[in-house]
């Protein structure tokens, strides 16, 4: 089951995805999926990032081929870090390059969404936990996560945490999907999440036992290899495999007269 957030006019719908159409739901999925009569045609809705989490919780170096590639070893314990909900992306929305960064990356990664209030969760309670998975694009402005010797700044643009299309409920095994990144249709990241140091149930456990994870918390499993830059211009896909396609153009940064973000 598919499971999306959307817009019809300026109001957030939920939904579950039929074939080429859109089922609302009388309520939000975590509070029980009941389907309504109203659907509609998918190519005219605006998805968004499929849930709004209460926090966005990152792991670094969690790709045994990621850690060859930094040069580092494989950490004893996940490596943790958070994005706020102001970086919050849905596919199809501009990721914004950033006029104080020098390099930005893509990072194609699995995200697990978490179905209900938890804390101290076992790990063999850990799949009870876990409403479904999305594709997530960890971006970060690479040059500044060098220059700050830690990555809050790098990780935290508006834009840099990009979630979607919908959360997919069934994937089978998560822990053996195909992870493929590709900028401008060529393949730039390619691995499996067999390759995870932590998989996603050790994950779902550890964490809970550091915080209270909300419904539709997000966690980002990490990226394997082949990290590299973005440009203005570019598109950039993020595929999971029983997932789906997440797909974001790049834009710059305008140079005056910036908005904040508004994160539905």
């Amino acid at each position: 089951m598919r499971l999306v957030r959307f817009l019809v006019g300026s109001e957030v719908r939920y939904g579950i995805v039929e074939q080429d159409r859109v089922r609302e739901l009388l309520r939000p999925y975590w509070e029980g999926v009941m389907p309504m009569q109203t659907t509609h045609a998918l190519a005219e809705v605006q998805l968004l990032a499929p849930s709004r989490p209460a926090k966005m919780l990152c792991m670094g170096l969690n790709y045994r081929d990621h850690a060859e590639e930094m040069g580092k070893p494989l950490p004893d314990e996940p490596v943790l870090f958070m994005k706020p909900t102001t970086a919050l992306l849905g596919p199809g929305q501009p990721i914004v390059y950033p006029r104080m960064a020098g390099r930005v990356d893509y990072e194609a990664e699995l995200a697990i969404v978490i179905r209900r209030r938890c804390r101290s969760v076992p790990l063999e309670e850990a799949d009870a936990c876990i409403l479904g998975y999305t594709c997530f694009n960890d971006v970060t402005a690479r040059d500044l996560q060098s220059k700050d010797g830690q990555w809050t700044r790098a990780k935290s643009f508006d834009t840099f945490g990009v979630a979607g299309p919908w959360i997919e409920t069934d994937v089978g095994d998560a822990n053996r999907l195909a992870v493929t990144c590709r900028v401008g249709g060529e393949v730039r990241q390619r691995s499996s999440t067999d390759r995870l140091a932590f998989n996603c149930q050790f994950l779902v456990s550890w964490c809970s036992r550091i915080m209270t994870l909300e419904p539709g918390d997000v966690i980002a499993t990490g990226t394997p290899s082949g990290i590299g830059p973005l440009e203005p211009g570019d598109t950039v896909e993020v595929e999971v495999e029983n997932v789906g396609v997440l797909s974001n153009p790049v834009v710059a940064e305008r140079e005056k007269g910036s908005k904040p973000a508004r994160v539905v």
